[in-house]
């Protein structure tokens, strides 16, 4: 009659083996993927060691989607850990003293968005700003990253990379207090207390100058240098951009990394947080005789101030119109 019958018991066998087959397969799928997707996406976590909250914001590049989330609260002590597409390329920052107005609009004095909330949706900082810039997985397969104070400053940061196989990996940021030593033609201050410095512009912002911006006659390396503003930037925070031109000395590489962007770091405690070790950057991270600038004429008019922090920047003079002190936060 045709072969060997197939009773009812031996077919409900055959199908739970084949059922089990198929959810093994399912399973070592799903793990496979979770392992590629690990292996091509990088941990980034943010850190808080500022007095008060922040509100981290992101911004992806022309040509990267926008992450899942793109701002969220941060409060003083806390971290937060964000998984990065490993091809993307964009900017963290972080936005200070906001709030919610009548309006209904989430708005901050610092670094805002521009969205009316705490999610930026595809808006960037407003300056002035410190910028976190990374480009993953790019030339040689390696992570380019940088900490900008072209756009200006608002807050100390640190980028650490963390478990890299190639590239120099060095940790780099601005680790001081720029806002109360910031020149008064940069500063923008709080309303109602014109003594409290929130943050400080970058010259090509105050001023529109394209000697400062670096456009127009002035936009290639050979026309565009380091201005005396720029300088400020760049004495006390040696590795990080001061001017558009600063490739050099502001640009770092790592490969296979996670990373840690700190803001309001100790700058004391800074080799605790690297380790013991040697990175060979060409600069160092902190410009220990300037920790923290505390210009006694701040309030003067805004060359004479500027000229005396650049001669006591750059000369180590007049110990009357300056004091140091270690950033307050921790």
């Amino acid at each position: 009659m045709g072969g060997p019958c197939l009773c009812k018991d031996d077919a409900e066998g055959l199908w739970r083996e084949k059922r089990e087959r198929g959810r093994g397969f399912v399973v070592g799928l799903a793990a496979r993927e979770e392992r590629e997707r690990e292996i091509q996406s990088a941990s980034f976590k943010i850190v808080n060691r500022c007095r008060t909250t922040i509100w981290p914001g992101f911004l992806s590049g022309a040509q990267t989607a926008q992450l899942p989330s793109t701002g969220f609260a941060l409060e003083s002590g806390k971290s937060r850990t964000v998984t990065i597409p490993k091809s993307w390329s964009g900017r963290i920052w972080a936005r200070t003293h906001c709030s919610v107005g009548s309006d209904g609009k989430f708005t901050c004095l610092t670094a805002d968005c521009g969205s009316g909330k705490v999610e930026c949706a595809g808006g960037g900082a407003k300056p002035p700003a410190t910028l976190a810039e990374f480009t993953l997985n790019g030339a040689d397969n390696l992570d380019f990253y940088d900490v900008s104070l072209v756009d200006g400053y608002n807050l100390p940061m640190l980028i650490v990379a963390k478990g890299g196989t190639k590239g120099g990996c060095s940790a780099t940021g601005c680790l001081v207090d720029l806002n109360d030593a910031c020149p008064a033609a940069l500063r923008i201050v709080a309303r109602g207390n014109g003594r409290q410095s929130l943050a400080c512009r970058s010259a090509c912002e105050a001023f529109g100058d394209p000697r400062y911006c670096c456009s127009e006659a002035y936009s290639t390396p050979d026309t565009c240098g380091p201005s005396p503003f720029s300088l400020y930037f760049k004495h006390a925070c040696p590795r990080s951009y001061s001017y558009a031109y600063d490739d050099k000395t502001s640009t770092f590489t790592c490969a296979s990394a996670d990373y840690m962007i700190i803001f309001c770091p100790l700058p004391y405690t800074s080799q605790k947080v690297l380790g013991a070790r040697k990175d060979g950057a060409a600069l160092p991270l902190v410009n220990k005789t300037m920790m923290y600038l505390r210009s006694q004429h701040s309030s003067g008019a805004s060359s004479t101030g500027l000229a005396q922090l650049l001669l006591i920047a750059l000369f180590g003079s007049s110990e009357a119109a300056l004091s140091l002190v270690v950033w307050p936060f921790l």
